[in-house]
């Protein structure tokens, strides 16, 4: 689609990834092309072992690419210095992991100021935009308890503000239901959803819940590190 390709916020394009060399190399994924626009949410779905985490982990400048082009809102990461990499990181893209990450020696505002901190905001700046995305997840009244205290659910939506307070374009999440019940798996769908339609985001879900399916935008089936299907809901 024409306008999805120019409101491309992750532009994947021939990307391949091999580890190991010789007798020994495994292709993870073999030429795989894909755009994520802005205001999308897209599910990638496949069987443990099918490449997905690998492309999230690709398109999140974690991993490398072997071959191909990865653009970050027309940022070039493939080829990169590894020093580099942080910064782009940091300027494109939220990350929402299946465990959490929290640090339990952290109050829940504590938590989420840390994604601040590395990007130089401390203080009573810090400590304001930190309040603000607690707010949009419903979490402020947490705001002084710790990790330990809270439910799984209540620990995600923690960790999806810790991923929007540096306002990213790009939203990457692992697995982010897996560990949650169906109620609370729901709220952070949702939560998910409204990021991509309501505040203009590039939300990218690597999932097996097939719950997820619902608030897509579209679902790629991936398989043996090749894209096999893409689905329009």
């Amino acid at each position: 689609m024409a306008t999805q390709a120019t409101r491309a916020a992750v532009a994947v394009r021939h990307v391949s990834k091999t580890y190991g060399e010789g007798v020994t190399a495994h292709r993870a994924l073999h030429d795989v092309t894909l755009d994520v626009a802005r205001g999308e949410v897209l599910l990638m779905m496949g069987p443990s072992g099918s490449g997905k985490t690998t492309l999230l982990s690709i398109m999140g400048a974690i991993l490398g690419a072997s071959s191909g082009s990865v653009r970050l809102n027309g940022e070039e990461v493939v080829g990169r210095a590894e020093h580099e990499l942080p910064r782009i990181r940091l300027a494109h893209v939220g990350f929402v992991f299946q465990g959490f990450n929290l640090f339990p020696a952290l109050t829940v505002v504590e938590n989420v100021e840390l994604a601040l901190d590395v990007r130089g905001v401390s203080g009573r700046d810090a400590r304001r935009r930190a309040m603000t995305a607690l707010e949009s997840v419903d979490m402020a009244r947490k705001a002084d308890s710790y990790p330990a205290d809270l439910s799984g659910g209540q620990k995600q939506r923690v960790a999806i503000a810790r991923a929007l307070v540096g306002d990213p374009s790009i939203v990457l999440a692992d697995e982010p239901t897996a560990a949650l019940d169906s109620q609370s798996g729901g709220t952070v769908l949702r939560l998910l959803t409204d990021l991509a339609h309501a505040r203009d985001r590039a939300v990218v879900m690597v999932t097996h819940d097939h719950r997820a399916e619902a608030y897509a935008d579209r679902v790629v089936h991936i398989a043996d590190g090749r894209l096999t299907e893409e689905a329009g809901l």
